[in-house]
């Protein structure tokens, strides 16, 4: 069963690159290698860096940034949730469909992540299609028309949920 019509590659790319990107922004970066000489009572640290270099070669359309929303971002199709931060943010309005994607964490529980981008996605026409979940990872889906399209996910740990989003929509609707 086809849930979202012919979803054109750049769409399932995004799609995926949402998902990969709420794993990353929940797993810590490894070491390149142990330290022999730390000792084994030293506290571990909670924080990773995360450190984005550009690539002009493989996305020239596509501005990126972390820490912020980058210039352009379409807030008004994907809103920022009050109260969270953001962690990285891309669009690329140049691209057929245009592209966007959000990652984002708020001290809040998934269901009132999950409740915020519906009521957002769906006052502007989408509709959510069926499924809540890819395996353990919250996870919902929205059609607008036969080609635009929004994945929300949502990973909850110690009461912070870290969530991804990607949009697949015209450049007239990326505002």
């Amino acid at each position: 069963m086809t849930v979202f019509g012919n979803l054109k590659p750049a769409g399932a790319a995004v799609l995926a690159a949402g998902a990969a990107m709420a794993l990353a922004a929940c797993s810590p970066t490894p070491s390149a290698s142990p330290d022999p000489s730390a000792s084994a009572s030293a506290p571990a640290t909670a924080a990773s860096t995360v450190t984005a270099s550009p690539s002009p070669s493989a996305w020239p359309n596509t501005s990126a940034t972390v820490g912020a929303l980058v210039d352009g971002f379409p807030q008004q199709l994907l809103p920022l949730m009050p109260g969270a931060t953001v962690v990285s943010s891309s669009f690329d309005k140049a691209s057929a469909p245009a592209t966007a994607a959000l990652v984002g964490t708020v001290a809040a529980p998934t269901a009132a992540v999950l409740d915020f981008y519906v009521k957002a996605l769906e006052g502007q026409g989408f509709k959510a299609v069926p499924g809540e979940a890819v395996g353990a990872v919250a996870s919902r889906d929205f059609l607008r028309g036969d080609s635009e399209t929004v994945n929300v996910s949502v990973v909850e740990a110690a009461g912070v949920s870290t969530f991804t989003i990607g949009a697949n929509v015209p450049a007239e609707s990326a505002k």
